[in-house]
């Protein structure tokens, strides 16, 4: 399991051809943002067919991003479960 919370910055009045652009991404969820400050959180995660770091590049791309911040990441890989 990966995945990864971002803070991407629009313009303001680009935040709903964000959202609408980044929803048809694999792996995106979008948790809200504000519409003075042109900022939004979405987090990125892999799935079947699809991989965290392809879908964090997709939404870099959009081309409503004036920048994005990623604010963390997770990953289990190389986890391996330990009895206590």
């Amino acid at each position: 399991m990966r995945v990864a919370s971002l803070v991407l910055r629009v313009f303001p009045a680009q935040l709903e051809d964000l959202k609408s652009t980044v929803l048809r991404i694999p792996g995106v969820q979008w948790h809200g943002a504000d519409p003075n400050t042109g900022n939004a959180i979405v987090t990125v995660e892999d799935g079947d067919g699809y991989s965290m770091a392809d879908s964090l590049i997709g939404v870099s791309q959009a081309p409503q991003v004036q920048s994005l911040t990623l604010a963390y990441e997770y990953t289990d890989d190389g986890l391996e479960l330990q009895e206590a």
